[in-house]
């Protein structure tokens, strides 16, 4: 199920949009309808995704390019890498070329010791950008990936034609701080196996887990494969969020997309997002929590790309 609300719909969904303040249209997910680079390694921007290294901004970044048309650049949660976008891969080439990169400390890029900022997040990404050759791209972060998305819009503006910002937050609650402290605490003691059972149970509804053990199996290892440094260093990042107040400088088409069961970025402050963003919509997906591009991949791409058709129809 889907609830929308803003200046739009996906084609293929059937009634009413209103406000922010509107009730929701309602849609069932199961109905069918900043540095140069040094190096540079890729086997061309068409045909299947590759894995790549460029280094920019002190730190190597790992990233694939798949797919033809406009620039598409995809950017993941914490604790995750390029591959959390894998359910939305063939829905997405055959229309857009398709750059994914693991955010520094992850995957496979660097994982310097110290703490990050979303600006040096940002400014990771214009340096891969600017070593592609990439002058405008549409957006897609879920998560850490729309904070460092909110953060390069207002960092770099004109880059980026379109952003889609999904189960993200542009605030945190004032007490959340001792929160990411304690998960650091939590995987330099333990490592990050520690962390294991209480995101799963944050990022996924509990009839999920329970049906689709070998999805868990898969994100669980991608958690614990995570660098402690590169966890601590995001996280230190994530904390610091507060971009709510600025939204209103972001002058491109926006999406904001959020599960229902969202614990760690809730709908309100999707709705938050949506509310100071100009003319951005907003898409509900029922029986998601954090990870709504996994949980239901379906539902979750036919708002994507119904949002992206739009915006490249328009150029």
């Amino acid at each position: 199920m889907l609830f929308f609300s803003g200046a739009g719909k996906p084609r293929g969904v059937t009634g009413t949009v209103g406000t922010a303040t509107d009730l929701p249209l309602v849609y069932s997910p199961g109905t069918r309808s900043a540095g140069r680079a040094i190096t540079r390694r890729h086997r061309g921007h068409n045909g299947k995704g590759k894995a790549m290294k460029l280094k920019t901004n002190g730190v190597e970044l790992n990233y694939e390019i798949e797919g033809s048309g406009p620039w598409l650049t995809m950017s993941h949660s914490l604790a995750c890498d390029l591959h959390m976008w894998d359910p939305q891969m063939a829905g997405l080439t055959g229309g857009f070329r398709v750059l994914r990169f693991d955010t520094r400390g992850h995957g496979a890029s660097s994982a310097p010791k110290g703490d990050y900022t979303l600006e040096d997040l940002a400014d990771d990404v214009k340096g891969l950008l600017d070593g592609l050759g990439i002058r405008q791209t549409h957006w897609a972060g879920l998560s850490m990936g729309g904070m460092i998305g909110q953060a390069f819009a207002l960092r770099y503006p004109g880059v980026f034609q379109s952003m889609v910002l999904a189960d993200t937050t542009s605030r945190l609650p004032p007490d959340a701080g001792k929160m990411w402290v304690d998960r650091v605490r939590i995987a330099r003691e333990q490592g990050m196996g520690g962390l294991v059972d209480a995101t799963l149970a944050r990022w996924f509804t509990g009839p999920y887990r329970d049906s689709r053990k070998d999805v868990m199996e898969r994100i669980a290892n991608g958690i614990r494969a995570t660098p402690v440094e590169g966890f601590a260093g995001c996280c230190h990042a994530i904390s610091k969020v507060d971009y709510l107040d600025r939204l209103k400088e972001i002058k491109v088409p926006a999406l904001v997309i959020v599960g229902e069961h969202d614990l760690g970025t809730p709908p309100e402050a999707a709705r938050a997002i949506q509310q100071n963003l100009p003319g951005s919509e907003l898409a509900v997906i029922a029986s998601a929590a954090h990870l709504s591009n996994v949980e239901q991949a379906e539902a979750f791409n036919k708002v994507l790309t119904g949002f992206l058709d739009r915006v490249t129809a328009r150029r």
